[in-house]
């Protein structure tokens, strides 16, 4: 089992994660054509030239959901019962094709649950780094995760 178990995390512990992923154009059309976002500035190159950014942007749903999946090998893979919710993002600096993501977890919070006896809550701090070590996401989760069965 890769994921860890509701009491083998504890508050403070810090995760940097392993496992790196260089965004693709293709990634950001993709996922805009599939969840029905025509925002120009992810999907049009000539509308984005003659914006700030002088390209097109990663959009931010795929920068979160990636940052949070670079972060599921080490910490929830197997143990985790479900997401409770995300608080608290941000995206401090834009992500462009062709920038290379990692992600950094600290444990912020433990919590038994109330109504589910061999369960625990989890508050994660997930950070997405770029390969210039800029913040380009940073969000709270709470993950519903399983005790261990011994």
């Amino acid at each position: 089992m890769a994921g860890l178990w509701f009491e083998q995390f504890s508050v403070g512990q810090v995760f940097d994660h392993e496992i790196r992923r260089t965004v693709l154009e293709a990634d950001n059309m993709w996922f805009s054509a599939l969840t029905y976002n025509p925002a120009q500035l992810h999907i049009d190159h000539a509308y984005a030239e003659q914006t700030e950014f002088g390209r097109p942007l990663v959009n931010s749903l795929f920068t979160l959901g990636l940052v949070i999946g670079l972060t599921v090998q080490d910490t929830t893979l197997g143990t985790t019962v479900a997401n409770l919710g995300m608080n608290d993002t941000t995206f401090p600096k834009p992500v462009f094709a062709g920038d290379t993501i990692r992600a950094r977890t600290t444990v912020m919070k433990l919590r038994e649950s109330k109504s589910r006896p061999r369960q625990g809550i989890v508050t994660f701090e997930h950070l997405g780094l770029n390969q210039h070590n800029d913040v380009v996401c940073r969000t709270l989760r709470g993950a519903l995760m399983h005790k261990s069965p011994h």
